[in-house]
């Protein structure tokens, strides 16, 4: 049995009553057991927090880990390193491996992996349809009875709309979760920028937002007729957001994420063909990104995620048209999320519900609160401790991040995962 743990004098930020108030926390067996308020002296082994920030540990939905198929991206372990250094306590990974995971021995595999190399919790999403062909449905029923937590193609949309509504017909008869990426693979086909001026004038192939909008208004027509359980994985334009609202307000069970990199960056960090900035879907202009922000503070956005897709130097390294898309995110989720907060723009907690509570609620876990009997899945944090992101430093197997040489606020101070800490600032 774990010997009781004491986290006193910490600023505890709180997501289900939108709060900061100074106290501390007893851990016992894994799981909080008590709030203390900022003059108790409890018994036992005691960390004096120093007024740091106390949070809830970030659960992460769309976390890729190269294994099966390229583990010299990343592997569990190297994923797992890097989820603790950015206060991240759970990965809920995404199917996009080689092979698709899209059977119960795919999945059981990597579920093994997971549990022996990760230092974190590692939540597995399937695969939607087999091979992420679109043509298919797995076998959903035995997916979530091998332990799948949600079902996605990711970034390959499903365009037979047959086939797609019989999939969220037959989720919905098991309760499933369907992610979905909203946009319209027609107009984005071949995509690299978002339309408007920067695009045309630096020659990049362009997608309207609007492909996302119709995307997205196709997927709720769907969820209108099937009661499927849904959640889009990136919301990432102001175009999207009206239907978003109106699928809420009508009472359809959807919620939306988007990414912290959409959130922070624009079309015009780009510049001279950044291929580190190459993400899907492409950044977004800056009207697009303050209106999603709000769409965070307001809650119509439920959820934030780092979206960690590794890519290795060789598939980077290339003409912007041809270079492979993605970043990695897991140790930049929260000092990129920090720009946010000391801009004005969303404050702790809020940031907090999207990034720990809401994600947490969706897969119906019980993490993500600082309530008593709540797991000890806890992140210690200084939101304004300064550094110089160096990419080299960075603990995943591939270190493509937009961040790289950028100004940063907000440092990770030390994880715990069921009450054990897993990492600590030296």
């Amino acid at each position: 049995m774990m010997k009781p743990l004491n986290l006193v004098n910490a600023r505890l930020v709180d997501p289900e009553t939108g709060t900061i108030s100074i106290g501390g926390l007893r851990i016992e067996n894994g799981r909080i057991a008590e709030r203390l308020d900022k003059n108790a002296r409890p018994d036992g082994e005691t960390v004096d927090c120093n007024l740091k920030h106390l949070a809830p540990g970030i659960v992460d939905i769309g976390v890729k880990v190269c294994e099966p198929g390229e583990r010299h991206k990343e592997s569990y372990r190297s994923a797992g390193r890097a989820a603790a250094a950015g206060g991240v306590t759970t990965m809920v990974t995404r199917p996009d491996t080689t092979p698709a995971i899209d059977s119960p021995e795919t999945l059981e595999f990597v579920t093994r992996r997971a549990n022996q190399a990760a230092a974190v919790n590692v939540l597995p999403m399937a695969a939607l349809t087999k091979g992420r062909a679109g043509r298919e449905m797995t076998e959903i029923g035995f997916l979530m009875d091998a332990g799948a937590v949600a079902f996605t193609d990711c970034d390959r949309v499903v365009t037979d709309t047959k086939v797609l509504s019989r999939a969220l017909s037959y989720a919905r008869s098991l309760g499933a979760l369907v992610i979905a990426h909203p946009q319209d693979p027609g107009l984005s086909a071949g995509a690299v920028a978002t339309s408007g001026k920067f695009a045309s004038l630096r020659g990049l192939p362009a997608v309207s937002p609007m492909a996302e909008r119709m995307a997205l208004d196709r997927d709720i027509a769907l969820v209108e007729m099937t009661g499927a359980r849904y959640h889009a994985d990136q919301i990432t334009c102001a175009r999207a957001l009206p239907a978003l609202e109106r699928a809420k307000q009508n009472g359809h069970d959807v919620t939306a994420g988007t990414s912290i990199h959409h959130l922070t960056l624009n079309a015009l960090d780009v510049a001279d063909y950044r291929t580190f900035f190459k993400l899907k879907p492409p950044l977004r202009d800056e009207t697009d990104r303050l209106a999603v922000a709000d769409a965070v503070r307001s809650g119509l956005i439920d959820v934030i995620s780092s979206m960690h897709t590794p890519q290795d130097e060789e598939s980077k390294r290339l003409p912007f048209e041809e270079a492979a898309s993605g970043a990695v995110a897991l140790e930049t989720l929260l000092p990129a999320a920090m720009r946010l907060y000391h801009a004005d723009l969303i404050d702790l907690p809020t940031l907090w519900r999207a990034m720990s509570l809401n994600p947490a609620k969706r897969l119906g876990l019980d993490s993500g609160r600082l309530a008593a009997g709540a797991p000890a899945d806890l992140v210690l944090f200084d939101p304004d401790a300064p550094f110089l992101m160096d990419r080299t430093t960075l603990r995943s197997k591939s270190r493509n991040t937009p961040f790289d040489g950028s100004r940063m606020q907000g440092r990770v101070l030390a994880t715990y995962v069921a009450g054990q800490r897993v990492y600590e600032r030296s």
